[in-house]
């Protein structure tokens, strides 16, 4: 069973590497679907998986400028006092409750659906935004609807882990069309930092993290993520991300079933 785990975390890890997106979408699914972890354990092992990778890559985004620490502030005034609000409610509500399990189990289906959503449309709805520069929201507007888009990131990430990577940036693209591509990679990574490590500390205090298996996701999907970044330009971009979102509609549909 662990050499599945590394095994797993190493596809996982070398898809997120090649196409930037397609971390929680896939781990928390594979856990729930092929090992039969309950879907709160998927959610908190999967968020402190995170918060430790993007640790390091909120590091290496800092030290190349790519992080606008401005947005990042707004992101986590609605992202963070969210994430506590959504964690006493699973801890009111019994996060590992069978019932609630289904509850996360359709949040996770829903939340890799958007997924989709932002992996095939993100391209147009730029295009879109960048030619309608009149509809682009602008001062204070601007400032309340960041902050709101990070309340609703940081409930969906603490309850189904999936949010912070591929529907966070396309929120960041439509809000922002002016920042590079480098910018919005740099911006979501970091924000999602603080708001996943809060989110890990709410489910470890709820009881839904296994320690050893993330241990065990790590051994595969460091060198899976590093494998998979390497050879990201000599793979064709829309036939990964075709690939990539094939797979999570299937996934989606068997949540849903």
């Amino acid at each position: 069973m662990d050499l599945s785990f590394i095994v797993s975390g190493f596809v996982v890890g070398a898809l997120v590497g090649l196409t930037g997106v397609g971390g929680g979408s896939l781990m928390t699914p594979i856990l729930t679907l092929m090992f039969g972890v309950s879907p709160s354990v998927a959610v908190g092992t999967d968020l402190a998986f995170a918060s430790v990778t993007k640790s390091a890559g909120t590091f290496a985004h800092r030290l190349r400028g790519t992080v606008r620490w401005d947005i990042v502030r707004l992101l986590c005034f609605g992202a963070l006092p969210a994430a506590v609000v959504a964690t006493v409610g699973l801890k009111y509500f019994g996060a590992l409750d069978k019932q609630i399990g289904h509850m996360i189990r359709l949040c996770i289906a829903g939340s890799v659906m958007l997924t989709v959503v932002a992996i095939l449309f993100r391209g147009k709805m730029l295009a879109w935004m960048l030619a309608h520069p009149e509809r682009q929201l602008q001062g204070r507007a601007l400032a309340v609807s960041t902050i709101v888009a990070g309340a609703v990131l940081g409930t969906l990430v603490t309850i189904s882990s999936i949010g912070a990577g591929a529907v966070g940036a396309t929120l960041l693209v439509l809000m922002y069309p002016r920042l590079t591509p480098a910018e919005v990679a740099g911006t979501d990574i970091a924000y999602a930092v603080p708001l996943t490590a809060i989110a890990a500390i709410g489910h470890w205090w709820l009881g839904s993290i296994d320690w050893t298996l993330l241990l065990t996701l790590l051994m595969g999907s460091v060198p899976g993520i590093t494998i998979g970044s390497w050879f990201a330009r000599s793979m064709p971009e829309r036939f990964l991300r075709g690939v990539l979102a094939t797979v999570l509609v299937s996934v989606a549909a068997k949540l849903v079933a």
